[in-house]
């Protein structure tokens, strides 16, 4: 098992605890991962702890593809390595409808297929095999539209990139892991039950097939974002998670288009996701927070004192590939975490 950190979003101003980061990396932990939505981008965060490290790992979670082409990712990618030191890992992901098309202003489509040709398109940009060329259903390079200048022509990229540059993307539903699987070298999954892993990897399995090359779990990482809750009091630090819970799988998206209540369906808890969802939807959040199952958060967060802590870390270690990516903001918690876990 490694151990990676949560920046997280920044609200109304940006601020980064860089000693809490560093502090991470003196106790061995792997990845420090940042996050973007629709205020701080995932990037300069990360070029701005670069500086300030030397070690740990930098990891965008996640860089939304709408947001920015191909091209644009592959040159952030392999401009923050090389300052880096090589220690850039990108993680890629579609966001959702509401996001990309309410705030990027693009269409949504087909959030799989896009992902399938954005990485492709990385991937040969990493490579510097011959100049750039794609025709697909989303992107074409060089470009050939009715209002194109005629112009344009196939380039290579002048910085030489890592080619085994590490891409990981975030996933949850079925087509998506498989494709995770399939074209990159690690999963991202959130509110991850890892006594659950069955639900996912009849996909993951379909995916290395795909992939061929006999490639498995020992070229394959499986990143979770797991929220800790130390505490002396289980439901006071359950309660502590369910507020995010409650957003995500109740608001973050329509009725019938929201990726996290499918999955919490999927494990098993239908009536809950229902309750939570109509809750939520109505405004009545508070009741939405408590209507989310304590067997739920403790399936997908760690909670409670620190023995069991250690005891629920156990189905964690069955995971193969695993980066374990916590949630946390104070020291206690990081470093008990580190002598629990590494």
């Amino acid at each position: 098992m490694k151990l990676g950190v949560l920046i997280g979003y920044s609200g109304a101003r940006v601020s980064i605890n860089v000693p809490f980061i560093q502090e991470a990396e003196r106790l061995g932990y792997h990845m420090a991962w940042s996050a973007e939505a629709y205020g701080s981008d995932a990037v300069t965060p990360l070029a701005w702890l670069a500086a300030q490290t030397q070690r740990i790992h930098l990891a965008t979670g996640i860089m939304q593809i709408h947001a920015r082409t191909p091209a644009n990712t592959a040159m952030t990618a392999m401009t923050l390595d090389h300052l880096s030191g090589g220690r850039f890992v990108l993680g890629l992901g579609v966001s959702g409808p509401q996001v990309v098309e309410g705030w990027h202003g693009v269409a949504y489509g087909k959030p799989v297929a896009r992902m399938r040709e954005y990485v492709s398109i990385v991937r040969k940009i990493l490579a510097r095999e011959a100049p750039l060329e794609h025709d697909g259903t989303y992107y074409q390079i060089p470009y050939q539209g009715p209002d194109a200048s005629g112009l344009g022509k196939p380039l290579k990229s002048i910085v030489h990139g890592r080619k085994d540059l590490p891409i990981y993307i975030a996933a949850i539903g079925p087509k998506n892991v498989e494709l995770a699987a399939e074209v990159a070298d690690g999963w991202i999954p959130v509110f991850f039950a890892p006594e659950r892993f069955s639900v996912f990897d009849e996909h993951v399995q379909a995916g290395f097939a795909k992939a061929g090359g006999g490639k498995d779990h020992s070229r394959f990482a499986i990143a979770p974002y797991v929220h800790v809750a130390m505490g002396d009091d289980v439901q006071a630090c359950r309660n502590q998670v369910k507020p995010q819970l409650a957003l995500y799988v109740g608001g973050m998206g329509a009725r019938g288009r929201n990726f996290y209540n499918d999955l919490v369906r999927r494990y098993g808890y239908e009536e809950a996701a229902e309750t939570v969802q109509s809750l939520y939807l109505a405004g009545r959040k508070e009741e939405a927070i408590a209507a989310v199952p304590d067997a739920l958060v403790d399936e997908v967060a760690l909670c409670g004192p620190r023995e069991r802590i250690a005891e629920r870390l156990e189905p964690w270690r069955k995971i193969p590939g695993l980066i374990l990516n916590i949630g946390v903001s104070d020291l206690e918690t990081l470093r008990t975490v580190a002598e629990l876990a590494l």
